[in-house]
């Protein structure tokens, strides 16, 4: 069972008396979800993410979200003008497009948990983990709509409650943006079933993103994503968890906890718990991990005080050395 904090014995509201979260690293920027949050448009925040990150991207592992550089060609008519290199032309006078090695169209799945507690957000001003799931992937949405890539949207909590198509069309980001968007945290999760449903639903063989807190038994997990990998698909994980909720940090002599899925509640002495907390928190997710390792998911673990491009830097990463 998974507890939070419930602020004064009444509501849910986050963890009143917890010790600030861990900075984020390096300096603040413009990417930190919690200067993200006041942007309002997620199809704001996207592109702000995503063109930031993309910048300083020079090589892409990941296949279908965007590309390697391989040479460059004399124009054609008819050539696609986003390509054209208008540095190149300025010094030449002469027109040339980039080729590139990995100008795949693929198409991604989101997958995202909006189960209860998925609302957490473990001090004041923080972001909760449904709002940092957002920004997540709503930027690898624009990642991979910017390399034509076909774009679906799914959305889960007890039930699969939304599904949007992945479809590459004029105006069909705006639906998944819109959807994305409107999503709110409430109910139990049944994140097993979701992929299973998932896995039955998609037609055409692609890359699958998950973006949950995955409290789920690893062993139902398993069979989850073998059924995906078995269709043929890429599965990726993002485990989205806020500082306190992982870490168990609580200055208070008393808790009163609430489970965010049943408001079922739990009075607890924090010096006493704190220990067996953190090392079933540990286990869960060395548990993930093997999970993941042994069918062929990339598992990336993301805290909601680390800045999008950290967090979009550490699974390119993990990507590049497969």
């Amino acid at each position: 069972m998974w507890w939070r904090r419930n602020r004064k014995g009444v509501g849910a509201g986050g963890a009143e008396g917890a010790a600030p979260a861990a900075p984020s690293q390096g300096p603040p920027r413009f990417l930190d979800p919690e200067v993200l949050a006041r942007i309002g448009s997620l199809e704001l925040v996207a592109r702000a993410v995503v063109e930031g990150f993309i910048s300083g991207l020079h090589r892409s592992p990941f296949t279908g979200f965007s590309t390697e550089f391989a040479e460059y060609r004399q124009y054609n008519q008819g050539d696609d003008l986003r390509y054209l290199d208008w540095r190149l032309f300025g010094r030449t006078d002469r027109y040339f497009i980039k080729k590139y090695r990995a100008d795949t169209n693929a198409q991604v799945t989101l997958l995202v948990d909006t189960s209860g507690s998925m609302r957490y957000a473990g001090r004041e001003g923080a972001v909760t983990k449904l709002q940092y799931a957002q920004f997540l992937a709503a930027s690898l949405a624009h990642l991979a709509a910017r390399q034509h890539d076909a774009v679906g949207l799914t959305a889960f909590g007890a039930d699969v409650h939304t599904h949007v198509p992945a479809l590459n069309r004029t105006g069909h980001m705006r639906t998944v943006y819109g959807r994305l968007s409107t999503l709110e945290a409430g109910g139990e999760t049944r994140l097993a079933d979701a992929l299973h449903l998932t896995a039955d639903r998609l037609t055409r063989r692609g890359i699958v993103v998950v973006v949950s807190d995955f409290y789920e038994e690893p062993e139902r997990l398993a069979g989850a994503f073998q059924h995906l990998r078995f269709r043929g698909h890429d599965v990726v994980a993002f485990q989205v968890l806020d500082p306190v909720e992982a870490e168990f940090d609580f200055d208070d002599a008393v808790l009163l906890l609430e489970d965010a899925e049943t408001a079922e509640q739990l009075p607890v002495l924090p010096d006493v718990v704190a220990r067996g907390y953190r090392e079933r928190v540990a286990a869960h997710l060395a548990e993930l991990r093997r999970t993941a390792a042994a069918n062929r998911v990339d598992f990336e673990l993301v805290r909601t005080d680390s800045p999008l491009d950290f967090a979009l830097t550490s699974f390119l990463s993990r990507r590049a050395g497969k």
